[in-house]
Formats: C-alpha cells, sequence, structure tokens
C-alpha cells in the first residue's frame, strides 16, 4: 500500500470510529441495564412456587414448599408444571421456562419463590422473557442452582433478586427472622455472622477471616461459584466493574475451586471487582494424591493479589444458617470485621 492510500484508508477508518465507539457504549449499557427494584412484600400477598431445575423425589416437598410460604402469611399459587418430570429435571425446558414466565405477567402474583435447586436452571435461561420479567419487577428467591437465573436476570434486566434459602429448604429461627426483617419490615440488613452455642473459649463456629483488609462499596453479585463460572461466555452474567463477588460451593475438592477463580481469573472477571467475599464451601475435601492446595493457599493466589478487600467464612451457602443476600443491591463491606450492610433499599417506595 502506497502513502497515499494509506491516508486514504485511514481517513476512511476514522470516519467509522465514531459508530464504533457509539456501538460499544450500546454494549456496554445493554451489559449493564438501569438497577430495577421489585415490588415491596406484605402478609396476604399471592407468591409463586416454580421448580426451574431439578424435579421432586417426592410431592411431599411441594407441601412442604407450600405450608412453609403460608406459615408467612402468604397465598401460594403452584406452578403448572411443578410436578412435571424430564429425566431429573422438573419437567422440559420449556414447561419449567414457561412456569417463570407466567409468574411474572401475572399481576397477582407478588413474587416467585423458588421450590429447590439441583441442577438445570441454566438450560432454560434463553427461554426467559426478559421483557416481562423487566415490565414486572418483583422478588425471585433461591439459591445454589438458582445462580443461574440471579445472574441472567440481572445481567439481562437490572432487576434485584434475592440469593437465599429455597421454599424446601430450612425455616429455622435465623432464617425466617432474615426473611421477615428484609421482605416484610424492609430493613437496611446488616450482615454479620453470629456466634455459634459453643462451650469454648474462643469463636469456632461462623469465624471469618481477612484475605486483604479495607472496606467497599458496590453492587453484589455472585452465588454458587460452579453455576457462576458455567456461565462464563454467555451474555448471562452481568458486567464486574466495581461490583463486589460472593461466592460459596459445595463438595468441591479444592483443586476445582482453583480451577474455577482460573476461569474468573482469565476472563478477566476478578481484575475488574472492587471486593469479594466467600461464603461457606461444605464438604470441599481434598482428593488423594500428590497432595493439594488448601482453600487458603487458593485464595492467597488468586484473591489476595487483587489489593481489594476481601474475606472469607460468611454465612452464606449450602448451611443451616443463610444470610438472604440481595442480588444487585448496594452495599458496604468491612473486610477487617467480616461484615456487610445495605446502604440502599431494594424494594420500590410503597
Amino acid at each position: 500500500m502506497d502513502k497515499r492510500q494509506f491516508i486514504k484508508t485511514l481517513a476512511l477508518t476514522s470516519s467509522f470510529l465514531p459508530l464504533m465507539n457509539s456501538a460499544n457504549a450500546n454494549a456496554a449499557r445493554k451489559k449493564s441495564p438501569k438497577q430495577r427494584l421489585p415490588v415491596a412484600l406484605n402478609k396476604g400477598d399471592i407468591v409463586a412456587l416454580v421448580c426451574p431445575s431439578k424435579a421432586v423425589d417426592d410431592s411431599l416437598e411441594i407441601q412442604i414448599g407450600k405450608e412453609a410460604l403460608e406459615a408467612f402469611g402468604f397465598n401460594v399459587k403452584l406452578g403448572k408444571h411443578l410436578n412435571a418430570r424430564r429425566g431429573h429435571l422438573a419437567g422440559a425446558d420449556s414447561e419449567r421456562a414457561s412456569d417463570i414466565n407466567d409468574a411474572f405477567a401475572d399481576k397477582e402474583i407478588k413474587a416467585v419463590i423458588c421450590l429447590g435447586g439441583g441442577s438445570g436452571a441454566a438450560r432454560i435461561l434463553p427461554l426467559l422473557n426478559y421483557q416481562t420479567i423487566r415490565n414486572n419487577p418483583k422478588v425471585l428467591l433461591g439459591f445454589s442452582d438458582i445462580t443461574a437465573l440471579h445472574n441472567a436476570i440481572y445481567a439481562q434486566t437490572g432487576l434485584i433478586t434475592f440469593h437465599g434459602p429455597n421454599a424446601t429448604g430450612s425455616w429455622n429461627p435465623f432464617n425466617a427472622d432474615q426473611f421477615q426483617r428484609l421482605f416484610f419490615q424492609r430493613e437496611l440488613m446488616h450482615y454479620e455472622n453470629v456466634r455459634g452455642n459453643e462451650d469454648d473459649l474462643v469463636q469456632r463456629q461462623n469465624r471469618t477471616a481477612t484475605i486483604r483488609g479495607g472496606k467497599v462499596r458496590g453492587e453484589l453479585i455472585g452465588g454458587n461459584l460452579t453455576v457462576f463460572t458455567a456461565l462464563a461466555g454467555s451474555p448471562y452474567l452481568p458486567d464486574f466493574t466495581g461490583k463486589i463477588l460472593f461466592l460459596e460451593d459445595v463438595e468441591e475438592a479444592p483443586y476445582r475451586i482453583d480451577r474455577m477463580l482460573s476461569t474468573l481469573k482469565l476472563m478477566g472477571a476478578l481484575d475488574k471487582i472492587a471486593g469479594f467475599i466467600f461464603g461457606a464451601c461444605v464438604d470441599c475435601r481434598p482428593n488423594g494424591g500428590y497432595g493439594w492446595l488448601t482453600i487458603e493457599e487458593i485464595f492467597n493466589d488468586h484473591i489476595k493479589p487483587l489489593n481489594i478487600p476481601a474475606y472469607r467464612g460468611a454465612m452464606i451457602g449450602h448451611i443451616r444458617q443463610q444470610f438472604i443476600v440481595p442480588f444487585g443491591g448496594t452495599v458496604e463491606m468491612d473486610a477487617d470485621a467480616g461484615v456487610f450492610r445495605l446502604i440502599d433499599q431494594v424494594f420500590k417506595p410503597t
């Protein structure tokens, strides 16, 4: 290419730069939709019980979930395909997705509660009607495999959802109190681990450990680490920039935790976050072999070098007493104290 042709090509390319930048800006806006608040809940409201993942093993599970929600004072509407089955799934993908779409479209329903987790929620993400969800913002509650729904809905609509017990989970006094304070009293929750009933001089249960000290504010995203990283490369993960990432897992060997954090590092996600909270890693025992990295060493390798506030041990995950965390809610975390707190309301004003 001669000099004249080069200058002509450069001028032509430059003329397209504003359009390219505009396209990139539009893509960024699509990736980070405006935060949307769900309608607040009250006793007597109608809530939907849905099953986005695995099938129930016994119809008694549905009855237990329904009774738990009724104990909070709700009227419960069962998803049309709640008792369906296709292999290990609670019905065909289209059936499970339609129950969620119908629940968000139904004006009488004020919340969508997931019966349980398991596996399969990611399969229905392309079938969800995100426009309907955006236009009808309401509470979605669940955890574990429901991580797929939390991330997709927040990424596509900006709607704040809630990572916490499924309907068939443990509704012990701690969890029930969290539910009532957050959803009925609309408290700006302070999330601090409780001390267990231990006959010991020092606290051993529910301990937090600082990975890197400091305070930071940001929107919470995350969930179950395995489900979360399985969404890599899809349009169903939110933008990580300035977010506080919370994670938990169950029955994963440390080498797998290391592999998944490596994935988040390689995709550039960890370099964008402003803070990090790790909850419980239940039964995350090493396998046999030539040795293994400890969970602490894995965090020291992947998280500590980020130089952001970070701690582990929060009461999040597959544990009996667990925080109900607003996915997309704005919090302030203190990694030295091992606490975080809501600083903005997460419900539409009544």
